[in-house]
């Protein structure tokens, strides 16, 4: 009772009476007195006799809403009938004032009393949770700032929320931080790095008090998680967002649409977005904002009159481990618009408009009308689609008309806004979009993609084989757009055209009706059609040239050397043959194309490898090294001819060679028939040779014996001289091109190598044996008189001289007795032996 006394005494407050019909009187009272407490002697303020209140029926016309304070006719006391709790009454607002409409009638008077309620400290801070979770990555630098959920208290003033406080710890400090317009927020700053690893969680208690007497308080806990790897938060452009909005706006409106943007990618980088914590709950009643896009949109209906800004804190938050959120505000400042905007109703609407539809044309009939009255009444429209509609007004109705030749193939379909507008100050406009849909007529011929079509289709394909497409398109539709293909009649190599393909008249697939053979004909052109099924109907045109592609279906054919028993060929060569020598050119031809007509030559089997050697380019055959006595007289090569195609085909070609002799033409594969008398001169004739041999051995040894030094001439004397020498004075042997090459892989005859300079001296002693060769006097002549004068000269300036006379003489007696003798007789034991 002592506390209300002193509340009346400190905050009332009077007002005198302004006339004899109407006063004002204006009462103090703290909020939460008890019911019966007295708020002052309202008969004294307005100077009735107590006694006479009964009579004069003093009351309060207490309407519909509550009455909080009633009147003492005993006393004439204005007291608190039901308790008062002014955060209930008034919310937020600063000033909350009971206002009482008090009647005294015998006369009748009105009065205006005001009782101010006035704020005291009877609500503490409240945090909305008791724990605010929060997850930090250990990488946070110091100095970074954690916005936390603000405390909320009903109570105004002084004794409404202060300030915030941190109890110590070793991580963090608090910072409080002013919002725009009113209020604070709590910032936690990290002022020492984190460690997971040493601790991984952090327990942190936040302490809000007001400014009243007592002072009140509240706390929370923060549980803070340490987490590593995100280090991004979200920003937003500005931390301020100030944006205007018609009282009017409809729900759905787009108010703003925030964009935070994020450098982290992945989950870390997606960003959601909500309303914080401190947010209250009449803008999440009337907005909302979408957490995928950053957009805020009316979600209530708005006044004026009620509230004329909102203040909206938005974070954001991105979906990664230990995401820190971001936050903004947005103030939307709400602006009072004329109320009542024009309405536009739709009285008629055509389905659809031809597009050879005349101008003029009555598409749609509407009423605009406006439920204001005089000025702001009167409405205006028009059409934004100009010109290809116009409007037509007959007092509120208007016309939609068709002011511009229609296209549907260009524009299917108009969406036509109506713009209406009022006189009002400022003016309110309504907008209605009425969809004119456009009907087709059959005015475009059908079109193919391409002006030519090239189809490239392998040889010995299957019938029924898909060749290509030629899709065609028909700007119009419907039935208008309904295609169908054929094939223009034609002939082609004097047979219809249609033999060869077919077209399915749907789809316009153009598919094989025969086999193609490249060789046959390699390419062939068709006409193709398309109509549609307008009346009437329109037809297009398009050529489509066929291409034949090879296929590897011919192997090749062998031209020469034409086999003479089945696939068997034969040649001669000469038994002197020098590396180089061009044995046969083997030719051949493939009726294929490209590739598949490249051709190569292989030796598949010889009876000596080593021995010849094929051009994969040309089929030249060449010896690779001499041909030695110890080689047989029959050479049988077999010769594969392939193409490159997938897969390759060949053909094989078998070559046997016999060795002859160049001059004689004599073949050394044949047998030779002896008499007894041919007996007897043989063996004479190869005591004779014995004998010969015998004493130029004797020779050679002597000279070895005498000069050691001299051995490279004597090798050089029977070796270059009577042998290479010799080789190279056959007459008839082809040679090699200056492009051939013997393949690396063959040891080079007439190498530097000691090997090849004792073969090339074995040789030279078996030349000189009839029982080993053959050797034409000319042959021995040329040797003897060119090769050994050159040797000489050689021999000569190395002040080593050999007599080469010796070997001369020894060769002549030689081939002057080989010449007296039968050759057959020779051959025969030669073949013998």
């Amino acid at each position: 009772m002592r506390n209300n006394i002193y509340f009346l005494l400190k905050y009332k407050l009077f007002y005198f009476v302004l006339s004899p019909c109407f006063g004002q009187i204006r009462y103090s009272i703290p909020e939460e007195l008890q019911a019966g407490s007295i708020v002052g002697n309202i008969a004294a303020d307005l100077g009735f006799n107590v006694k006479q209140l009964p009579a004069r029926s003093l009351r309060i016309a207490s309407g519909s809403s509550r009455q909080y304070v009633d009147i003492n006719l005993k006393s004439g006391n204005l007291f608190v009938k039901e308790k008062i709790d002014r955060e209930e009454l008034c919310g937020p607002k600063h000033g909350c004032v009971l206002s009482l409409d008090v009647v005294v009638e015998n006369p009748l008077s009105l009065y205006d009393v005001e009782v101010e309620i006035s704020d005291i400290n009877d609500n503490p801070p409240s945090f909305q949770k008791s724990q605010i979770r929060l997850e930090i990555s250990e990488f946070a630098a110091t100095g970074t700032r954690f916005t936390l959920e603000s405390a909320h208290d009903p109570d105004i003033g002084i004794n409404s929320l202060q300030t915030y406080e941190l109890l110590p710890n070793e991580h963090f400090t608090l910072d409080v931080q002013l919002r725009s317009g009113k209020g604070m927020l709590p910032v936690l700053v990290l002022q020492r790095a984190l460690d997971r690893e040493i601790k991984s969680k952090h327990i942190l208690k936040v302490i809000a008090k007001d400014g009243g007497v007592p002072v009140r308080s509240g706390t929370v806990q923060v549980a803070i998680t340490v987490k590593d790897v995100n280090d991004n938060t979200p920003v937003f452009p500005q931390s301020v967002y100030r944006v205007s909005l018609l009282e009017s706006a409809p729900q759905g409106t787009l108010i703003i649409r925030l964009n935070a943007t994020d450098l982290d990618d992945g989950p870390n980088g997606e960003i959601t977005y909500s309303f914080s914590g401190h947010s209250s709950t009449e803008v999440r009643e009337l907005f909302d904002v979408n957490s995928k896009n950053g957009e805020i949109r009316v979600k209530g209906s708005l006044d004026y009159e009620e509230s004329r800004a909102f203040e909206i804190n938005i974070q954001a938050m991105d979906k990664g481990s230990g995401a820190i959120p971001e936050h903004c505000d947005v103030l939307v400042d709400i602006v009072d618009v004329n109320d009542n905007a024009p309405e536009v109703e739709l009285r008629s609407l055509s389905n659809a408009v031809a597009e050879d539809a005349p101008i003029g044309t009555v598409v749609a009939l509407f009423a605009a009308t406006d439920k204001d009255s005089e000025q702001n009444g009167e409405v205006q429209c028009q059409t934004s689609n100009q010109p290809t509609f116009d409007l037509d007004s007959t007092k509120n109705y208007y016309k939609l008309l068709i002011n511009h030749p229609l296209d549907r193939e260009n524009i299917s379909s108009y969406d036509v806004t109506i713009t209406c507008t009022d006189a009002g100050n400022p003016p309110l406009t309504s907008k209605k979009t009425i969809r004119v849909e456009v009907s087709d007529v059959n005015d475009n011929p059908p079109r193919f993609h391409e002006p030519v079509y090239t189809a490239r289709v392998k040889e010995n394909n299957i019938i029924g084989d898909f060749i290509i497409s030629v899709p065609a398109f028909d700007p119009d539709v419907g039935q208008n757009a309904r295609l169908f293909f054929s094939i223009m009649p034609a002939e082609f190599q004097g047979t219809s055209i249609l033999t060869f393909v077919s077209i399915n008249s749907q789809s316009g697939e153009i598919f094989a009706q025969m086999p193609f053979d490249y060789e046959q004909f390699k390419n062939f052109q068709i006409q193709v059609q398309v109509r549609d099924s307008g009346v009437p109907p329109l037809t297009s045109n398009v050529t489509v040239d066929v291409v034949i592609l090879d296929q590897n279906d011919n192997a090749p054919v062998i031209l020469n050397p034409l086999p003479e028993y089945g696939s068997t060929a034969t040649e001669t060569i000469s038994r002197f043959a020098e590396p180089g020598y061009l044995v046969v050119k083997v030719s051949a031809t493939d009726a294929d194309s490209g590739e598949n007509a490249h051709i190569s030559y292989h030796i598949f089997d010889a009876t000596h490898s080593n021995l010849f050697t094929i051009s994969p380019d040309t089929g030249e055959i060449w010896t690779i090294r001499q041909i030695m006595s110890k080689d047989s007289f029959k050479q049988r090569l077999v010769v594969v001819v392939k193409d490159n195609g997938i897969p390759p085909l060949s053909a094989t070609l078998t070559i046997v060679l016999s060795m002859v002799d160049s001059n004689s033409g004599n073949s050394f594969s044949g047998d030779v028939g002896f008499t007894p008398d041919m007996n007897l001169a043989l063996v004479i004739a190869l005591g004779i040779i014995s004998g010969i041999f015998l004493v130029l051995l004797i020779i050679l040894a002597s000279v070895l014996h005498r000069d050691r030094s001299s051995l490279g001439c004597r090798h050089t004397l029977i070796g270059d001289c009577c042998c290479l020498q010799t080789r190279n004075s056959f007459d008839g042997i082809q040679k090699a091109s200056r492009s051939f090459q013997i393949p690396p892989n063959y040891v080079e005859v007439f190498g530097g190598d000691p090997l090849s300079q004792r073969f090339r001296y074995e040789s030279c002693s078996t030349l000189q044996s009839v029982n080993r060769d053959v050797i034409t006097p000319k042959t021995y002549r040329s040797c003897s008189e060119n090769n050994c004068s050159h040797n000489e000269s050689i021999m000569k300036e190395n002040s080593r001289e050999v007599n080469c006379d010796i070997n001369r003489k020894a060769v002549n007696i030689e081939v002057r007795r080989y010449e007296s003798k039968d050759k057959n007789l020779v051959l025969k034991k030669k073949h013998k032996m």
